[in-house]
């Protein structure tokens, strides 16, 4: 077994040490971890979204912050500010939350969109600006937002330019009635997140990121493949879907395509493959571009979700 599939089975079995039916939120996290992006995970109240990223920070050996977003939340109170010092005569930084390795940005939905921007250079840049002065942020970095269902009272929907900047949206479900027996009794018998007895060294993270990258083949065809995928979220008509015309109104960014190819790489990584095949695209296509499909008010009036716009694309666009 090669290194980096050691310490993602690791990182694997800490993630579920604590999490009960929930594999398919354990992949995700781990494929956002090697692609090094950000993720928005979306579901209603208590399905464990918050237990997830600590469970995550506790198995990487990662500092860890929670930020609580709230209606009277200010940037300030995210990413810090600068107070000035009678004594010295000088301005002090105090760094806020967001120095950290993994940020757990906690009902990100319930704050108003310019306290949502305040991440905006942090995801971007992994930088924060402090009057004239960039500050660096720790390595790696990576913000885990949860979020409700917008429908849900008191909750705003987050910028165009933040959402595209979540690498994945992963929906999070109810368990089945089996792990939910499992998870009352598990909870009965522990009173804090529990620690993973293997871990690895959040250092270790850089190293499993760079191989991930460098190591890991991409052939051509496949990037076209990405690429094609997205743009028929911008243009369905040329891929011949005519049923979902008037349903997008803006469709993903080059920057999907990007995320595409990243995360299917880590996935393939996790297969134990060192080269990326059609099958990795088609498998992450679905959390990579949900979160970036717009729809139209008549796609939401006929019920037309952005799942279902994907599903029809892969469907449609050929392997080239």
């Amino acid at each position: 077994m090669s290194r980096i599939q050691q310490s993602t089975d690791q990182i694997l079995r800490g993630l579920r040490a604590g999490l009960v039916g929930q594999d398919e939120l354990a992949r995700g996290l781990l494929l956002a971890l090697l692609a090094n992006g950000h993720v928005l995970l979306e579901g209603v109240p208590g399905l464990a979204k918050t237990r997830a990223v600590r469970l995550l920070a506790n198995a990487c050996n990662a500092t860890f912050k929670r930020i609580q977003f709230t209606p009277d939340l200010l940037p300030a109170d995210i990413i810090g500010t600068r107070v000035y010092r009678r004594d010295t005569g000088e301005f002090e930084v105090r760094q806020g939350p967001v120095f950290a390795q993994i940020v757990l940005a906690d009902e990100i939905n319930r704050a108003a969109p310019k306290v949502q921007s305040a991440l905006l250079e942090a995801m971007q840049e992994r930088q924060v600006t402090l009057g004239d002065q960039s500050h660096p942020l720790p390595q790696p970095f990576l913000v885990f937002a949860t979020q409700n269902p917008v429908e849900q009272q008191g909750t705003y929907p987050l910028p165009e330019a933040q959402v595209d900047r979540f690498l994945m949206k992963l929906i999070i479900r109810h368990p089945s009635v089996e792990d939910e027996r499992k998870i009352v009794r598990m909870v009965m018998d522990e009173r804090e997140v529990p620690s993973s007895k293997e871990t690895i060294a959040a250092g270790d993270i850089l190293e499993l990121q760079a191989e991930t990258r460098k190591k890991t083949y991409v052939d051509e065809h496949i990037i076209t493949y990405a690429t094609n995928l997205v743009q028929a979220t911008r243009d369905p008509a040329r891929f011949e879907l005519a049923r979902h015309k008037g349903h997008i109104a803006l469709g993903a960014s080059p920057r999907a395509s990007i995320a595409l190819v990243q995360v299917a790489r880590a996935r393939a990584v996790l297969e134990g493959r060192n080269s990326v095949l059609p099958e990795d695209i088609k498998a992450v296509a679905p959390d990579v571009l949900r979160h970036r499909v717009l729809l139209t008010y008549h796609a939401e009036a006929e019920g037309v979700t952005a799942d279902q716009i994907v599903s029809d694309i892969l469907g449609i666009v050929p392997v080239k």
